[in-house]
């Protein structure tokens, strides 16, 4: 039969006899493909996803394509491989099955992803890229067993149906695989996800958890099992709480993602339905994040994978449980795994790196990671390795193999005991054995070998229904610890799925270990009863049955169990920390014990006794020049005021009364202008002493000490009669607050007219405003100890503080208002006491060689003129001595003019 313009690149497929001399033209190498080939009568096909991934080469129309490269040996693959060749080999042996027919095969490698699982079948169909040199095409397959994944079988399949070849899966069970219009030359050992589904929602049913999490491989056998299971638990009311898709990728940040939403959904009990690798980079990421206590429910890809019962997941998947394809025995498959050598099958492309990644050694002599691989010798015993490949207590997929393999072995016999008029065709019709073509049918949607798989039930191990599925039968594996640190996986019940659905399920509960090593059932409802202190809250986007358990808000409270909604506290009354109950406030205001009136009063004590310390220094020292050129009488006045200052600031802490409210905020407005004003009279002395340099200006007598102490008394008077009046018409009084946000009763001074105390604070700041601009003004006059400059400074400090007080004064909650006020009282004094003092008793104390009238003389030749002129100015205006103006300081010149009346 000559092929199609359209398969003229799978000709080869048309007939499978080796002795058949039709030429046929191969792709030019494009599916040349590493291949285990071992030629007989029949070849079966095999696809087995032995690696993880697959490492695809640069495609190029302009360059020939590279040999594709794959990556992440799979142990459990290669074990349902070798039980393929197990079982062919034990056919061939054996003789009975078929006699005088010997079965080969030739194997691929569909490195778990669909693109490469297609190149391999395409490889079988059209009997190349096995490496078999020779001018003619070698023969097709009859049917391909394989592959793995659901995925990669939905690919594969689609390709077989349009050629009418059959395939038998082993290890898909994806229910989308059932239907025959889609795929109509589909069959498998494998049962359906649909029957899988079945048993976990009658297990999710028999322990009574309503509330479960999912998450899903990003395939179709994920994404199509965890559909229908949610499907078919909301019919008994349960709720799907998540669905989360494991992406292919694996990245970290992703599965981080999917592991916080887990912890954040509060479910305990979460539905895994993802193939193994999928499986172990998302408990990878479980065990970064530390997420504990959840009950797994697993899929049958993974219930029983050796990789995820080591050591270091034993925490989390302790009491894991899940149904697992029924477990039998393959005698003889132990020795025969353990019996393989590189030397015996060197056509073998998959030993090589098998043995290596087997025994940590190298053939080529490179040396690989880690460090301690050696070279190998290919004599190693894999009769000494413990690994999933040598443990054969566990076959389910292995199993699947050897059943697929049977069933091929039995339709062919089938084929040649056929009888005339018995035959799977129209009219009985048997297919002609001496020239058996997979799609020479009758029937135009079997094949021959397709025709007898699906009417095979061979000594009751396998049968195909009308989809080409087998009988589902389960076992619900339960991972337990055992005495030696090491998983067992226990079987603790059985689903039968040809029993009626209220027998289909048997679970011994007893034997449950669940996770934490718990033998009560954990607990995992959709909506559980919300106790006192809570109310139900409607989860979005989810059903109505499912609800949280809210905390209620903070001043609210729930005495009775499933509270709908929450009760307001009275404006002086809280909730309790169980917020079942209503409690009063507590009173809060600037206390004493608190630690920050703690601090704030050492504070103003310590600015008190500095303030002491200076005035002491002051005495001592009161005949020296610098005390005497500074005007020792408002020297001693602005270190009164400031003493008063810091004590002030030691009546804001404390229970308010109305005599504390009362003295708060007048006593430290008054004690503030006091200062300030003695300030501004020392500092206009200064600026009119240098500027009045004029013969016959009497300007400088109206600036004597008299004119000082009048001009302070008065600046002093206009503070004292604003807080006069302040007081007797709305003084500051103590004020409770009930702010229903706060569990507290704030007790604070309410300053009674916030106009008055804006004019008391608007005053102080006017009177700074002055003394530092006329400070600023005499900064630069010639001196060699310029108060102007110290004033200047402290005047900034002053007003720095007091604007960024009123912000913060106003945006400050509760006591911290009243703290604000302090911080502002305390920096403010303690600017005016380092800034003005702090310089003259660093010269008095700790350098006394220039506290002398001849060190404060002025040096500059402009400074002695006009040194000159203030003195002449001086004797004609004041009458003063010669020997006072000979022997007088131009610093000390104003102090003169101040004393000069007396």
């Amino acid at each position: 039969m000559r092929c199609s313009t359209l398969l003229h690149a799978l000709c080869s497929i048309l007939l499978w006899v080796p002795s058949l001399e039709q030429s046929c033209h191969p792709l030019s190498g494009l599916l040349e493909l590493p291949a285990l080939v071992k030629e007989g009568d029949i070849n079966l096909g095999g696809l087995f996803s032995l690696h993880d991934s697959v490492l695809e080469p640069n495609l190029s129309f302009a360059s020939k394509q590279m040999p594709t490269s794959c990556t992440g040996f799979s142990f459990r693959t290669f074990r349902w491989m070798q039980t393929m060749i197990f079982a062919i080999e034990e056919i061939n042996s054996q003789g009975h099955l078929l006699p005088n027919i010997t079965l080969g095969y030739r194997i691929y490698d569909s490195c778990s992803t669909t693109f490469h699982a297609l190149r391999a079948a395409m490889a079988l169909v059209n009997g190349h890229g096995s490496g078999i040199a020779g001018p003619y095409c070698s023969a097709a397959v009859p049917v391909i067993i394989g592959d793995g994944g659901s995925s990669l079988s939905m690919v594969v399949a689609r390709l077989l149906g349009i050629l009418q070849l059959p395939q038998v899966s082993y290890f898909s069970s994806c229910e989308c695989l059932s239907h025959k219009e889609q795929f109509p030359t589909f069959l498998r050992t494998m049962p359906s996800d649909l029957f899988q589904v079945e048993a976990l929602t009658l297990l999710v049913r028999h322990f009574g958890w309503t509330w479960v999490g999912t998450v899903a491989g990003d395939d179709d056998y994920g994404r199509q099992g965890v559909h229908i299971f949610s499907q078919e638990v909301e019919k008994y009311g349960a709720c799907v709480a998540f669905l989360e898709i494991i992406p292919k990728s694996h990245y970290m940040e992703q599965m981080s993602i999917i592991v916080e939403r887990i912890r954040l959904s509060g479910v305990r009990v979460v539905l895994l339905f993802a193939l193994e690798q999928d499986v172990v980079a998302l408990f990878q990421a479980v065990l970064r994040q530390n997420l504990t206590g959840i009950q797994w429910l697993a899929s049958e890809a993974w219930v029983t994978a050796s990789v995820l019962a080591g050591p270091q997941y034993h925490l989390i998947l302790q009491g894991t449980v899940g149904f697992a394809i029924r477990r039998a025995d393959i005698p003889g498959l132990g020795p025969f795994l353990t019996r393989l050598r590189p030397a015996t099958t060197p056509s073998n492309p998959y030993i090589t790196e098998f043995w290596e990644k087997t025994f940590g050694c190298t053939f080529d002599g490179v040396t690989h990671s880690p460090e301690s691989w050696t070279r190998c010798t290919g004599l190693e015993q894999l009769t000494n390795v413990r690994n999933i490949y040598t443990d054969v207590t566990q076959l389910r997929i292995s199993y699947n193999v050897y059943k697929a393999v049977y069933a091929v072995a039995h339709a062919v016999r089938a084929m040649f005991q056929c009888n005339a008029g018995r035959g799977p065709f129209p009219q009985g019709a048997c297919p002609d054995t001496s020239r058996i073509q997979p799609w020479e049918v009758n029937d135009p949607t079997l094949t021959c070998t397709l025709a007898f798989l699906t009417r095979l039930s061979f000594e009751e191990k396998m049968r195909f229904d009308k989809n080409g599925d087998p009988v589902a039968t389960y076992d619900l594996i339960n991972w337990q610890m055992s005495d030696s640190g090491t998983v067992r996986f226990v079987t603790v019940g059985r689903f039968d799925g040809t029993l009626p659905p209220n027998r289909k399920l048997k679970i011994s509960d007893q034997d449950i270990i669940w996770n934490g090593n718990q033998t009560q059932v954990p607990q995992s409802a959709c909506s559980r009863s919300c106790p006192p202190g809570t109310r139900k809250a409607i989860k979005p986007r989810l059903p109505v049955c499912c609800f949280d358990c809210v905390v209620c808000a903070v001043g609210e409270v729930s005495n009775q169990t499933d509270a709908v909604e929450c009760e307001k506290c009275l404006a002086e009354f809280w909730s309790n920390e169980q917020r079942d109950a209503c409690v009063p406030k507590q009173v809060e205001y600037l206390s004493f014990h608190d630690a920050m009136g703690t601090t704030l009063l050492a504070v103003a004590l310590l600015g008190a006794c500095c303030t002491m310390a200076v005035a002491a220094v002051f005495v001592c020292y009161r005949n020296t020049p610098i005390v005497r050129a500074n005007n020792s009488e408002l020297s001693f006045l602005i270190l009164s005021a400031l003493g008063l200052c810091f004590v002030c600031a030691v009546l804001f802490i404390g229970r308010p009364t109305p005599w504390s409210c009362m003295l708060r905020h007048t006593a430290f407005s008054i004690a503030f202008v006091l200062c300030i004003s003695c300030i501004l009279g020392k500092t206009v002395v200064v600026l009119m002493a240098f500027r009045a340099t004029l013969p016959g200006s009497t300007v400088m007598r109206w600036f004597g000490p008299w004119q000082q102490r009048a001009s302070i008394f008065l600046c002093t008077l206009v503070q004292v009669l604003i807080c006069g009046v302040w007081l007797g018409m709305a003084p500051p009084l103590p004020q409770r607050l009930l702010p229903r946000e706060t569990p507290h009763i704030l007790l604070l001074c309410n300053v009674g007219s916030a106009v008055a105390f804006s004019l008391v604070l608007g005053y102080i700041g006017l009177l700074a405003a002055v003394c530092f601009l006329l400070a600023f003004l005499a900064r630069k006059l010639p001196d060699n100890f310029n108060e102007a400059k110290f004033i200047t400074f402290s005047m900034l400090i002053f007003c720095t503080v007091w604007v960024a007080f009123v912000p913060a004064y106003i945006s400050s909650p509760g006591k911290y208002s009243t703290a604000t006020e302090i911080f502002a009282i305390l920096a403010s004094s303690f600017g005016l006491l380092v800034c003005l003092f702090f310089p003259k008793c660093y010269i008095i104390l700790l350098k006394p060689e220039k506290n002398n009238r001849k060190h404060m003389m002025v040096k500059s030749t402009s400074d002695k003129k006009k040194l000159g002129l203030l003195k002449n100015h001086t004797s004609a205006t004041m009458s003063l001595s010669p020997n006072v103006m000979n022997t007088l300081h131009f610093s000390e010149m104003y102090v003169a003019l101040e004393n000069s009346v007396s």
